[in-house]
């Protein structure tokens, strides 16, 4: 049965290509209640296929599309998830909780750009310890490459990464060697080429635009229904176990139940049916505990979401960059702050907003909640040159970062090639065939830097196949000492983490920070700081001081892990300049040194 919702047509074709040397054949679909149109038609495996609407002349993908294996304007072709022959029966799944999130893009990890090629870099993922891989968006876009977030049709995989039945391969192998996958998955907008489903239906709601497009229409339940099942279809067909929320301040919603609820009730069901936990993470700007609070007390129910304030007041403290929205977080208590309550931004004012902004997170929501990093997609993409800390920091500081993502309360993640402190920047990229949106999307990008102050000259062109490249891992640089021994670094700080249980305890408020600050030399916003974080009987000292700090330590307590040659003697310990410790009483795992 061939079924599509198009309430805009007055007529409903399904063409399909038997042979691709032959003509097509169109059938007629009957309508039926609510815009939907159906067929008594059966497709066969790899059948082209798309819809004639009206009196057109050509035929459009399917919304519903599994695979796009001519590009995001050609016919649909059939794909059943179901033959797949997965080896993941044993697969009981893994919570967030105690998790290290590694987020990656398909097409930059490797060389080849496909998740086949990722399936060879997954044992590496292993090693390092973490415990969670969450893949950038991979639905179908048009052109070659692209961030992902300018995809058309959710329900299909991009074909250059290998389509659906390559993904299907990615998540059993990963699962065989104890990975949890998170999609990202985008429901705010649609991308500017390749989108035809205001052809079939008001997907899109008239006059309302967000920052990336037209908002999605969430008034019209088939179009709640067309999202909330794409998210059932990962979990689901895929095996996926959670996805990332894209942007969800940017989903307009006036119904009595926001969709993000509705959609944490459909897959808490399908979790407890399958037996397994399934995530939900959110992206969110708006400091708002509602996502993440228990539906009991009035929240939405969600898993997790991201907390940028944390990002933002991490980088600060390591670069002294405080330009846009990096200003409130030079404020000294911001790492202290963000440290025990995950928001900084909790009801104060945001001077880059204007305006007070925020809520405070309550005691009784457990710190994992919050997904905490020093370095996404966007921290370093968004930057006009792409760059990373690794082309910024010292090799010192560059050490400290770490300690802080890995010693933080929240969930840890890591962005691609972090570990070993990655040379390659990573840039805003696109491949738009057609001239006039690459031209306009250059121009803007450009456009929006000048706004922001920076330098027209180190904003790449997106549209230049050399940027794209540029942003690829190069894996030769794990082989060289100075990448190698951040890598042990990253890879002992997990190990501590799954080692010391003060490192995942669940209250925040057990957690106290103590920071010194030492002044420029005219006195102005500070720019070397210590800090002593302590997490129950454990302390991570940071020294981002010109200077050697000492701190006071317990009777018998022991160096733990150390970027420098931390020394204690008689209670206190000495932390080199830009260097962090972490000590505990000698009951804890033997001492490392990073």
């Amino acid at each position: 049965m061939i079924e599509v919702w198009a309430p805009r047509a007055q007529r409903l074709r399904l063409r399909r290509w038997t042979d691709a040397a032959a003509s097509p054949h169109d059938t007629e679909l009957a309508p039926a209640s609510d815009g939907w149109w159906r067929a008594d038609v059966a497709l066969a495996e790899g059948d082209r296929y798309g819809f004639v609407i009206d009196d057109a002349d050509e035929a459009r993908p399917d919304p519903s599309s599994r695979r796009q294996p001519d590009g995001v304007h050609g016919p649909s072709a059939a794909f059943d998830a179901s033959t797949f022959a997965w080896t993941d029966a044993a697969w009981t799944g893994r919570p967030l909780a105690g998790g290290v999130i590694y987020e990656l893009h398909v097409g930059t990890m490797t060389p080849e750009g496909t998740l086949d090629a990722l399936i060879e870099r997954l044992d590496h993922l292993v090693d390092l310890g973490v415990t969670h891989i969450e893949l950038l968006p991979v639905n179908a876009f048009n052109g070659l490459w692209n961030w992902g977030y300018d995809g058309v049709l959710w329900y299909a995989v991009h074909e250059q990464y290998g389509g659906p039945r390559a993904y299907q391969r990615l998540v059993d192998a990963a699962h065989a060697r104890g990975l949890a996958v998170i999609q990202d998955v985008v429901y705010n907008h649609l991308g500017p080429s390749g989108n035809y489903l205001p052809e079939f239906g008001p997907y899109l709601r008239d006059g309302q635009r967000n920052t990336w497009g037209d908002s999605i229409d969430l008034d019209e339940p088939a179009v709640r229904e067309y999202i909330i099942e794409n998210a059932l279809m990962w979990l689901r067909d895929f095996h996926v176990d959670g996805l990332r929320l894209d942007a969800v301040h940017a989903l307009h919603d006036e119904q009595p139940v926001h969709i993000l609820q509705e959609l944490a009730e459909r897959v808490d069901a399908l979790s407890a049916h399958q037996q397994r936990p399934l995530t939900l993470i959110a992206e969110s700007d708006l400091n708002d505990p509602t996502l993440i609070l228990p539906r009991e007390a009035g929240g939405y129910g969600l898993t997790a979401q991201w907390s940028d304030d944390w990002h933002h007041a991490v980088h600060v403290a390591l670069t002294g960059e405080t330009a846009g929205y990096y200003e409130d977080f030079a404020a000294a208590d911001a790492v202290a702050k963000v440290t025990r309550g995950g928001f900084f931004h909790d009801g104060t004012f945001s001077s880059f907003r204007g305006r007070p902004h925020g809520r405070p997170v309550p005691d009784t929501v457990p710190a994992w909640r919050l997904v905490t990093f020093a370095q996404d997609h966007d921290q370093i993409g968004n930057r006009a040159a792409g760059d990373r800390l690794s082309q910024t920091l010292s090799p010192g500081r560059l050490a400290v970062a770490a300690v802080l993502t890995l010693t933080a309360p929240g969930t840890p993640m890591l962005f691609m090639g972090e570990e070993w402190g990655a040379s390659t920047p990573w840039q805003f990229f696109t491949s738009h065939p057609e001239p006039e949106l690459g031209r306009a999307t250059a121009e803007g990008r450009i456009a929006e830097f000048a706004r922001m102050g920076w330098d027209p000259d180190q904003v790449p062109d997106p549209q230049d196949p050399e940027t794209f490249e540029r942003s690829h891992l190069d894996w030769a640089e794990l082989d060289r000492p100075s990448h190698a021994g951040l890598y042990a670094l990253y890879r002992d700080l997990i190990a501590l983490r799954r080692a010391r249980p003060e490192l995942t305890d669940p209250d925040s408020s057990r957690n106290r920070v103590t920071v010194e600050v030492s002044a420029d030399s005219a006195g102005n916003a500070p720019d070397a700081r210590v800090y002593r974080i302590d997490r129950g009987a454990l302390a991570v000292l940071v020294n981002l001081s010109p200077e050697p700090a000492s701190f006071a330590v317990g009777a018998g307590d022991e160096v733990l892990l150390a970027t420098g040659e931390a020394l204690i003697v008689d209670g206190l310990i000495t932390v080199p300049s830009e260097s962090a410790a972490v000590v505990a009483p000698p009951e804890g795992p033997e001492a490392v040194s990073g």
